[in-house]
């Protein structure tokens, strides 16, 4: 997990520990939740499907507010949210990504990610209750490996800021470095099956790419982020610039 605050946006930068990106929250526990609890997070975003939280759900401090957004509820086959599923089935890995088609599959995903109904009214919801005014303390967004759905929401958001693209690219690549540690003994264990781990690298990772097809899709359909959170989310200019008092510090 990481800290958005620090990020240089017009008129100054995201204000520091009030907003935070990561992975699930499904192993928390001992030291890390004591650490966790310090950090005044009164509100989680879990990102995830059903499915995926079905016996993941997240370990929290006591007290700590949930509010649950199936980003593609409408997408059945979303390989984000399907990575358990393929990694048990070596046949079906091969079938799904095999020969060039993981980085195709990852590309239409960022796009439905903008897109898609579930999506937009999820990202919607996001974008409100961050803003609400009864709600306090710090917040924080995840899904399952926090690079997907995750990365649109913190990369929407800084655009939504005022954070240039290559300071947003580069937190969206940050996500590599922070996953690899963590995903090393299970890619190790995979191989000990007999699973070509070469096919999980577009998914269990990012790539420029995915954001590219995103950011793409922003513009096709609507023109600028700000056209995006109007006309996709529905969010009203005065709501806009609401998100922006709460999480930019000119100081």
């Amino acid at each position: 997990m990481r800290d958005l605050g620090g990020i240089p946006v017009v008129g100054g930068i995201v204000r520091p520990r009030l907003v935070y990106r990561s992975a699930s929250l499904a192993k928390l526990d001992g030291p890390d939740e004591a650490a966790f609890a310090r950090l005044g997070i009164t509100t989680v975003y879990d990102l995830r499907t059903a499915a995926e939280r079905d016996g993941a759900m997240d370990h929290l401090p006591e007290g700590t507010r949930t509010v649950w957004l199936d980003v593609v509820a409408d997408e059945p086959d979303n390989i984000a949210a399907n990575i358990p599923t393929l990694l048990a089935d070596p046949a079906a890995l091969e079938h799904t990504l095999g020969e060039g088609r993981a980085d195709k599959y990852l590309a239409d995903a960022n796009r439905a990610l903008v897109s898609k109904p579930s999506a937009r009214i999820a990202y919607r919801r996001f974008y409100l209750d961050l803003i609400d005014e009864q709600r306090t303390g710090a917040a924080l967004f995840h899904c399952t490996t926090g690079k997907d759905r995750t990365g649109w929401a913190a990369a929407s958001l800084l655009l939504l800021l005022g954070a240039s693209q290559n300071d947003v690219r580069s937190d969206y690549l940050q996500t590599n470095t922070d996953l690899a540690p963590a995903l090393q003994p299970i890619l190790d264990a995979l191989t000990a099956q007999g699973v070509n781990i070469a096919l999980l690298q577009p998914i269990l990772g990012v790539q420029d790419s995915y954001l590219d097809a995103a950011l793409n899709e922003v513009h096709s359909r609507y023109g600028t982020i700000n056209d995006y959170a109007r006309a996709g989310l529905g969010l009203t200019n005065q709501q806009i610039d609401a998100l922006r008092n709460r999480f930019v510090s000119t100081a």
